[in-house]
């Protein structure tokens, strides 16, 4: 079409199921586009994406809802928590969505505030929250529906360093115990350096692939 800018060119990755993967790259670097594809919220124009064994490229609007729903968490630089509910009613949400009923919505969602170290803020509202609070009910949002994967587009963008390191200790806690395959889209490679492999854009192409500090230490941490 006249109007379609092409943003991913030829772009080839493999990302194995448990792993914990940084996408790096400047700004106008195609990581929005790439993040979009993975989280199944736009399709490719060409070429084929595949989750699972679903390709991503052929399937309904309510099939990507539902691959979506099921299998991929979110975890936002902003948080995007609703602000008139408390901090276990945002974890709920998703499961509300799916259907789970209100007692296992609420026994799942007081669990996952557990596993992030929110127990004590569940009933606070997100203008009651830190920054780094916010972003952890955001972590455990993301889990309600005990996703495959967990997406995460700058996750410590809007934090301050030290703050920035415990959420990222949370995701490889989530890697390393959970077994989930964690996705981190960055300009940061400070961030970047704490995963197992950093795939770098420019322009829209892959132009290198290395092991971040732990992919170098293996499995061991």
């Amino acid at each position: 079409m006249p109007n379609e800018i092409e943003v991913l060119h030829e772009v080839d990755i493999v990302i194995d199921e448990g792993e914990l993967v940084a996408i790096v790259g400047e700004s106008g670097s195609g990581k929005s586009t790439l993040m979009n594809i993975i989280g199944a919220l736009d399709k490719p124009t060409k070429g084929t994406y595949i989750v699972g064994k679903e390709d991503v490229a052929t399937l309904s609007q309510n099939e990507l809802s539902a691959l979506r729903r099921q299998r991929i968490g979110f975890v936002f630089q902003n948080f995007n928590l609703i602000g008139r509910i408390s901090a276990r009613a945002n974890v709920e949400m998703p499961m509300t969505y799916a259907s789970v009923s209100r007692k296992d919505r609420i026994e799942r969602a007081e669990h996952l505030l557990e596993i992030v170290g929110m127990s004590d803020r569940a009933k606070h509202k997100p203008n009651e929250l830190s920054g780094g609070q916010k972003q952890r009910t955001a972590i455990a949002r993301a889990m309600a529906n005990d996703p495959d994967i967990i997406l995460a587009d700058e996750p410590t963008g809007a934090l301050d360093s030290e703050t920035g390191n415990m959420v990222m200790g949370i995701f490889k806690d989530l890697h390393k115990t959970h077994g989930k395959t964690v996705i981190i889209v960055t300009h940061s490679l400070a961030l970047a350096d704490q995963t197992d492999r950093i795939i770098t854009l420019k322009d829209g192409v892959v132009v290198g692939e290395r092991k971040g500090k732990k992919g170098r230490k293996g499995k061991k941490e």
